[in-house]
């Protein structure tokens, strides 16, 4: 079983920058990918980024370029580096714990979540 903790959200204004963290414990021998997704309200949910335990990581369209994600082995934490935040990143963001099978991603464990609101 893996348990993961996060912190880091509030509130900021545009941009501006916010760093999450996801502390994993547990049988993290099994995790082949660290991710965050966010919920906004009225939207469905997206993936934000990805990290393998090769480094490789994914972003979608949206975050490209403002945000970073990362890795300290060390302390089992990963890391979203957010930087030039817009209102429209105003969500609920999760961290999860993937495996994998073949080539399909399948969530081990969730984050409780962390509210994020970018406004002036």
């Amino acid at each position: 079983q893996v348990e993961l903790v996060e912190s880091g959200g509030g509130l900021v204004q545009p941009g501006g920058s916010l760093r999450l963290s996801c502390a994993a414990s547990g049988s993290i021998s099994k995790v082949y990918a660290m991710s965050w997704d966010r919920q906004a309200p009225e939207k469905q949910r997206e993936l934000v980024a990805r990290i393998t335990i090769s480094n490789d990581t994914s972003y979608a369209d949206s975050v490209n370029g403002r945000f970073t994600i990362s890795r300290d082995n060390a302390k089992n934490t990963v890391y979203l580096q957010m930087d030039s935040l817009i209102p429209e990143d105003t969500a609920i963001y999760f961290c999860h714990a993937d495996a994998i099978s073949g080539s399909h991603y399948y969530t081990l464990a969730w984050g409780q979540g962390t509210q994020v609101t970018v406004s002036s």
